[in-house]
């Protein structure tokens, strides 16, 4: 069992890399795979090396499994992993998430594949290895082409020599061409894709009317005290607070330093002089620029203008662009090099051209007219004071990072950080849901949720340039308040349920009452019809079930929804079958087509890998595997 589910992992690895090779070609797809290898083997971690006799760690069939190609796997995924998240990745989390066992099953079902190749007498020439050398980016030079010195240096990183490389990038070539003999003839059942479409094509056409506290008889009131107290017991959850941390802390911000900050006014002119670019800017333009082959085109375009026979949208669409692909946003006359002068000279939007430019004869719209601004540095006095005078308050708070954190060290508390700093006391009774004061902090959240009692304080840093240190003084367990404390939320949650399935059973009721034939219309509602609603439709102000309900409905058939804060009856008016006219059901067509023709393609795949693992035979060298565990933090 565990072979077929490494072989399952294994064939979803390599069959999703088949899929997506169909339209790009087999070799790219090999180029690739190939140079993600080179750079992950040049990257951070650094190429791992294995001395000694230690070459595999296994066997299939006949076909070794590097050491080196498992360990490069590991750091592959590790700095996958690391690029996704932000953060580090140790071998030990790795394993934990069982990431190493599924990396492991990928690498021998490679090879697997790659020993039914040589066994199948799969081969690459060297014409065709030398070309695919070639197109490896990590080994070009500047000029673009192959160099051999990178191609040594990088293979030197990698701990491999070009017999090595080489025969490796043989073995995948000729895998994936395996790969393609066995899946490329797949498609999708025409039957499965015509049912698929047929069933997200579908339309509704729905009659409906929202069942509010306004069209319940009576008044919800106040529940007896037994019924307060079952109602309290039954929803207990609701009432119970979460695990309570209570915690000291003591922290110091910019903002409570800002006051002691003198002003230096050469440091306010110098601040302003860095900062002139924003206060001192010239006459701006909001500008697109939509250039031609050459003159002819671009007056001839220019004429169509001016005649009326097309505006300027569809002169880009005809052109085969978008108008963010012509936007060059708010430019100045300098930008613009030669053609600044003609449009700076418009008054008003408008469009000038064609004119000459680097890229060719352009036209030139002009959206928008900004005018010059230049404020002072009277005027800007303030703004570059509250600038000045925060960057100053951040100076000092990180130059007390150091005595502070020597303070604790040297076994100062929080109370008397707070005596002896500048830092301030305070506490709180946190829980994951806190969010004011400090917690509103991300850095104060995240060191409150791995505290705990007995841990050392340390010093950790805001990010608005301030600091803090906490203390864990107790943790409280999920507790149930008193029903006395929570009365209030009670009630109103009892009147509120209350009044949901009032609205509820009138809602029903009159469901019931148009399945027996009465008039919908006639019912005093106010109705809102919908037509042609598709299952992904959307409609503002009713609840999420509400077209999942409609799609599973009869036509004349009515039900109820129940929202939040009101109860929906629905009635389905009639049911339209898909469109085949219908372009977004061409395209879903072609969506569904390819997914599942991948999806096929990944079992089969998986099968067939499976079979010959089992008939070639899997061999591991436990002491191998872990001597490359050893090399990784």
């Amino acid at each position: 069992m565990a072979g077929k589910r490494k072989s399952r992992e294994t064939a979803k690895a390599a069959s999703g890399e088949e899929t997506g090779r169909r339209k790009g070609g087999l070799s790219r797809a090999v180029v690739w795979i190939i140079l993600a290898l080179v750079i992950v083997g040049l990257g951070g971690y650094g190429a791992v090396n294995f001395g000694g006799r230690i070459e595999s760690i296994g066997k299939v069939g006949d076909t070794p499994i590097p050491i080196e190609r498992y360990a490069r796997a590991l750091n592959e995924e590790m700095r996958a992993l690391q690029a996704q998240t932000g953060q580090n990745f140790t071998l030990s989390q790795l394993q934990a998430f069982g990431l190493d066992r599924a990396i492991l099953a990928r690498v021998v079902g490679e090879v697997a594949l790659e020993d039914e190749a040589a066994r199948a007498g799969i081969s690459v020439g060297d014409v065709e290895l030398g070309r695919q050398l070639r197109e490896i980016g990590a080994f070009k030079g500047l000029d673009g082409n192959f160099d051999r010195q990178a191609y040594e240096f990088a293979l030197d990183r990698l701990g491999m020599s070009a017999r090595e490389f080489e025969e490796q990038l043989r073995a995948e070539i000729a895998r994936t061409i395996l790969q393609a003999g066995i899946v490329s003839a797949i498609e999708t059942p025409p039957v499965l894709v015509d049912t698929l479409v047929a069933w997200l094509g579908e339309r509704r056409d729905v009659t409906w009317a929202r069942i509010g506290p306004e069209d319940i008889e009576g008044e919800i009131g106040l529940p007896t005290e037994e019924d307060l107290k079952a109602y309290y017991e039954e929803h207990a959850e609701r009432y119970t607070l979460p695990e309570t941390k209570v915690i000291t802390y003591a922290w110091l911000t910019p903002d409570m330093l800002i006051d002691r900050i003198e002003v230096d006014e050469a440091a306010l002119r110098e601040l302003y002089e860095a900062r002139r670019d924003q206060y001192d800017q010239p006459e701006r333009r909001l500008v697109e620029r939509l250039v031609f082959p050459d003159a002819a085109s671009a007056e001839a375009a220019r004429a169509r203008l001016d005649a009326g026979e097309i505006t300027f949208e569809e002169l880009v669409a005809e052109r085969g662009l978008k108008l963010e692909d012509i936007d060059l946003g708010d430019v100045t006359r300098e930008d613009l090099g030669e053609a600044g002068d003609e449009v700076f000279a418009l008054s008003e939007p408008g469009i000038v051209g064609p004119v000459e430019t680097p890229l060719g004869p352009a036209l030139f719209r002009v959206n928008g007219i900004l005018p010059a601004q230049k404020v002072g540095f009277e005027e800007s006095r303030e703004e570059l004071l509250q600038e000045y005078a925060a960057d100053q308050a951040a100076r000092l708070v990180g130059e007390q990072i150091e005595p502070i954190s020597d303070l604790l060290a040297g076994g100062a508390t929080l109370e008397e950080l707070a005596q002896e700093t500048d830092m301030e006391l305070g506490h709180i009774a946190w829980t994951p849901q806190s969010e004011d004061g400090i917690a509103a902090y991300e850095a104060f959240r995240e060191a409150a949720a791995a505290a705990q009692p007995g841990d050392f304080p340390e010093v950790r840093e805001l990010d608005d340039g301030g600091i803090f240190a906490l203390r864990v003084d107790e943790i409280r367990p999920p507790t149930l308040p008193p029903l006395e404390e929570v009365r209030e939320q009670v009630i109103a949650d009892w009147q509120r349920d209350l009044r949901a399935l009032r609205m509820a059973e009138k809602a029903a009721a009159l469901a019931d009452a148009i399945e027996r034939g009465a008039d919908m219309a006639a019912l005093g509602l106010e109705l809102s019809e919908e037509k042609g609603l598709k299952r992904d439709s959307f409609l503002e102000g009713v609840p999420a079930d509400f077209t999942r309900t409609l799609f599973a409905m009869k036509p004349g058939e009515a039900r109820v929804v129940r929202g939040e804060d009101a109860a929906f009856l629905l009635r389905l008016d009639a049911v339209h079958a898909a469109d085949p006219d219908d372009p977004d059901l061409a395209a879903t067509r072609e969506r569904i087509s390819e997914r599942y023709a991948q999806a096929v393609a990944q079992d089969v795949l998986a099968a067939f890998t499976e079979a010959v693992e089992a008939e070639a035979g899997i061999s591991l060298d436990t002491a191998a595997i872990n001597a490359v565990h050893a090399q990784f933090p």
